[in-house]
């Protein structure tokens, strides 16, 4: 898996909200507008935008992919920097991309696309240069890196992010490279095995008792949640990374 190289050009861009923002994380959506607007950007969403074609990609139904990201590619067009508060989606764009449009005569025009395509930490970090953050967050927090930000600087990104903030312990727990479960159309096609992977997760979870379990991807965080909320154990506050961050902003005096 490759990591996007381009440096962005100037301080706008475009803002890809994703699916789950649009249905379950509005508040991940909105702390991640307000924490790319204190870094220093102008945040731009084309509102005709929809999926990056992940859901159809990983059920095998390339031609549909490839029918939502040519909407993608016409709705962000042009040289800005495409930032995504999640990293499955970056990761769709930036690298599913080039195998689903494989031979396609339109491979260019995607890989266009792929090129700008950033998650916010990597991008606050890596792209921006971020050096600090402001604000206080006092949490213990378990912070749970996504199998699709593996091999890319999204993870090393997101805890350099939370160790700038005042107050943050991050935490680690058993077995904390493993998968939660979710694994997009997986857990539709292999629920009881998503479920007990899910669970294990839990239970490495809870042993590490933090305020919160944290992620850059709100995939996770909902499948973790939803199991979370139906065992004897109880709820796991979760949030998403932006959301520590929008935190710490609102604590600064």
């Amino acid at each position: 898996m490759s990591v996007p190289s381009q440096r962005p050009a100037g301080r706008k861009v475009l803002f890809m909200a994703t699916c789950l923002c649009d249905a379950f994380f509005d508040n991940a959506a909105r702390a991640a507008v307000e924490v790319l607007e204190h870094a220093g950007c102008e945040v731009i969403f084309p509102e005709d935008q929809t999926c990056c074609g992940q859901p159809a990609f990983n059920s095998g139904n390339w031609p549909a992919c490839r029918k939502v990201m040519r909407h993608a590619a016409e709705v962000f067009n042009g040289d800005l920097p495409v930032v995504t508060p999640s990293g499955s989606c970056a990761a769709m764009l930036f690298h599913g991309a080039g195998i689903a449009f494989e031979g396609e005569p339109d491979r260019e025009v995607i890989g266009q696309l792929a090129g700008r395509a950033w998650e916010l930490a990597d991008f606050l970090v890596n792209g921006l240069g971020v050096p600090s953050w402001p604000g206080r967050f006092p949490a213990r927090v378990a912070f749970h890196q996504a199998c699709h930000t593996r091999g890319t600087a999204s993870g090393p990104a997101a805890l350099r992010l939370l160790g700038m903030v005042e107050g943050v312990e991050v935490t680690p727990f058993g077995e904390g490279d493993q998968c939660c479960g979710f694994g997009g159309t997986f857990s539709v096609g292999f629920p009881h095995v998503s479920t007990s992977m899910g669970q294990l997760k839990l239970d490495h979870v809870r042993k590490a008792t933090p305020d919160f379990l944290v992620s850059g991807d709100m995939s996770c965080l909902l499948h973790l949640g939803g199991l979370a909320g139906k065992e004897p154990g109880g709820a796991v506050p979760t949030l998403h990374l932006a959301e520590v961050l929008q935190k710490a902003l609102r604590d600064d005096g």
